[in-house]
């Protein structure tokens, strides 16, 4: 019998988020639903096809050694920053041989790939692309002082390589969230929200292993605490899980890991009212502030599934 823990999580502490200037005694603790758009530096290969040919199905970049996760910053030395960039090169090449500027793990390497013809007489490599994302997340805290902001508690990867999205530009909006989709048997469930888009709140600079950074148009509203260490017993959290209602719930710290990596800790939810609307804590409340003895202790980052 599967058992889901629902109810359990990682969660950092927000002394190791701190990786930009946010050094105001206190912090705007957050816990509303943020939207959230980004678009990346290059093109990332989300994975490699087939083309159909009349000869039959060739891959030009898997011959060519293109890989999932690669990120072509340029075709024959001309920088591309969308898909669209990178499909018109490719259909103005006539089925030349390009030359793709790559960038694999941190390195910077060159790739002769040549178009072949689909069978629509198109020229085509066999790439699954990727320019940018769309999502919902929680807002975590907000430096008076600086602006700086942090949200989300962990990176954006990409779905299908789990690799960290680079990020070119992007933005935090308002959002509501319209329906909750509980936590259940081998699934951790998920918040559902429409972002507004005629509402940008700020702009994400950073995408890191601690949460998304950048700056606020204007600086919002809310509580003001102080930060401290988180240790075990009661808490709270600060979250959204209904429209635009902010609600404190009830958690319990149960352990306190100090690696080094940071200080991470396991909880779980003991708020009734939460645990009936969603099961515990599900994806979309990520970013969540933690709350314990009148600070600010931490950020949720990850529901931890079991079976």
């Amino acid at each position: 019998m599967k058992k889901v823990l629902t109810t359990g999580l990682w969660v950092m502490v927000l002394t190791s988020l701190f990786t930009v200037p946010a050094y105001a005694q206190e912090l705007i603790v957050g816990g509303q639903a943020v939207g959230i758009q980004i678009t990346t530096q290059g093109v990332l290969v989300g994975g490699l096809s087939e083309v159909e040919t009349d000869s039959g199905s060739m891959s030009p970049a898997r011959d060519a050694g293109l890989q999932a996760g690669d990120l072509i910053v340029s075709v024959n030395g001309r920088e591309i920053d969308s898909a669209d960039m990178l499909t018109d090169a490719v259909a103005a090449s006539e089925g030349e041989c390009l030359s793709l500027g790559i960038r694999r793990g941190g390195k910077d390497l060159s790739v002769a790939v040549t178009p072949v013809p689909s069978a629509e007489g198109r020229p085509m490599l066999g790439i699954l692309l990727r320019d940018g994302l769309t999502g919902i997340g929680t807002l975590t805290f907000c430096d008076p002082d600086s602006g700086v902001f942090g949200a989300l508690g962990h990176s954006i990867n990409d779905a299908q390589t789990g690799l960290t999205i680079p990020v070119r530009e992007g933005s935090i909006t308002d959002a509501q969230i319209v329906s909750v989709r509980p936590g259940a048997s081998g699934a951790p469930g998920e918040l559902s929200g429409v972002s507004d888009l005629g509402r940008v709140l700020g702009e994400i600079e950073r995408n890191t292993a601690e949460g998304i950074f950048g700056s606020v148009f204007e600086t919002p509203e809310g509580r003001r605490l102080e930060t401290g260490s988180i240790t075990a017993g009661p808490a709270s959290i600060l979250s959204t899980v209904e429209g635009h209602e902010l609600r404190e719930y009830a958690v319990e710290v149960n352990r306190v890991y100090h690696e080094a990596d940071g200080t991470h800790a396991m909880l779980s939810v003991t708020d009734r009212e939460l645990l009936e609307k969603t099961g515990g804590i599900v994806q979309g409340m990520s970013g969540s502030p933690i709350i314990q003895d009148g600070k600010l202790v931490g950020a949720v980052t990850h529901v931890f599934v079991t079976t």
